[in-house]
This record gives C-alpha cells, structure tokens and sequence, in this order.
C-alpha cells in the first residue's frame, strides 16, 4: 500500500481500488487517509463508487499485528475486492489536524522540558510536561512566543534517520511516554528550520506560517511538577 499522506499531505483526492472490506474495515490498495497514531487522530473521507454512490469514512486505524490501513466505513455495505474508487479526503479536518500538530511542535520547543503526555483534535493540543525544579510557565509570555515562531514563517521538512543513528542522538526524543520504533532501519524526523528537530509520525505544514494565530487555552497542575498547556487556533 502505498501511502499517499507521507509522500504529499497535502493531496485530497485519490483514484485507488478495494483489497479487502470486511467487519475488520476497508483496506485499499493506496490510500490518502493517515491512520490514528502519535496523539493525531485518524482521517475522515467520502468514497465515491463508479455509479456514483458514496460511501462515509468515519475514521482510519492501523491494524497493529499487519500494519495495514483500515478504513472504518458507516453503514452495513461492504465493497468486492478490485472495485475502484475516489477517495476524497476531509480536508478541512486534515488541515486542522496538521496546523494543531505543527504548533504543538512549536510547544515544545517554547517549553524546554520533557514530554509526558499528548493528544489533539481539529479544535485544539495539550501537552503535558515534566517540569525542572525552579521552572515556571507563563500563559501570555507562552502565547507571545508560540505566534512569534508562527509570524517567522519557518520551513518544515521531512528527513529520515535510522534507529541506529537516533539511539546516539537521545536528545531528539522529546516525549517520555512513548519511546519510537528504534528497532526500525528508517524512522522519519519532522524539522522546524533553525528550532527543532524530532521522531515524528503524523502529518504536518509545509512552513509554520500556517498555523495562524494561536491562543494558550489554559495550564493545568497534573501532578507536582508537572504542568499541561492546551493551546487552540483562533480561527
């Protein structure tokens, strides 16, 4: 399966045929639908048939023993093998899903403190982190910060690495909970130009200008040292 969501993030349609549709989900041969994983949630879509009936994708998972893409379709139709389609991706959600994520990586970079914790939705991101004794977080210097970086119109890019190579470089894994496939010979790095660079599966912007403008929901005590910042996008 080729998938498309890695090579361009940006693409929203796609001709592709069924492999398989069963109780388990659909599984195509290529697919624009980036599964749940990494704290970003999973893809919407509409299918459209030859005859022009639709079919709704609720929402894209990974089938955690074979690794394929499972499309998770509403109602009780289930298409042959071999039938094409067009896949239409939910771009709005999607460009959301890629601007919070985005951000989020600028959270961290803001924050210099170890992640514990992280999830998002089209609306907004938490992060939860491990505080260093003596570090406080300001809301407003925060916000001022993160939409400065965004103001920057910074590039981000894709690079590849090896688990190898990533072992002797410790300091590019951010997030304490979730350690990444060090096993695996490649693993992909999202880098924000000049600020950050780190494991990352999900999708993201081309430049952070992107983002638009963005506003620290609030900080959350969740434990004695450890804070969660929400952020949201003003539009």
């Amino acid at each position: 399966m080729q998938e498309q969501f890695y090579q361009d993030p940006y693409q929203t349609r796609l001709a592709t045929r069924v492999v398989r549709h069963d109780d388990a989900g659909l599984v195509l041969e290529d697919t624009l639908c980036y599964p749940l994983g990494g704290g970003q949630p999973g893809d919407s879509a509409t299918l459209t048939l030859a005859d022009g009936g639709t079919l709704r994708i609720a929402d894209t998972r990974r089938d955690r023993e074979t690794r394929a893409i499972l499309h998770q379709t509403e109602g009780d139709i289930r298409l042959a093998p071999g039938t094409e389609v067009t896949l239409d991706l939910d771009w709005d959600r999607r460009y959301r899903h890629m601007r919070i994520h985005t951000c989020m990586h600028l959270l961290g970079v803001v924050i210099k403190a170890g992640v514990t914790g992280g999830n998002m939705t089209a609306e907004s991101g938490r992060l939860d982190f491990s505080l260093p004794e003596g570090m406080e977080l300001d809301k407003e210097e925060i916000e001022a910060e993160l939409n400065r970086l965004v103001a920057a119109d910074l590039p981000v890019t894709v690079k590849m690495t090896s688990g190898e190579a990533l072992q002797a470089q410790p300091e590019l894994i951010r997030t304490m909970s979730v350690t990444p496939p060090l096993h695996l010979p490649e693993i992909r790095l999202i880098e924000i130009e000049g600020v950050d660079l780190q494991p990352c599966g999900g999708t993201h912007l081309a430049r952070t200008g992107e983002v638009g403008r963005v506003r620290v929901k609030k900080i959350e005590n969740k434990g004695a040292r450890n804070k969660r910042v929400v952020l949201e996008l003003v539009d």
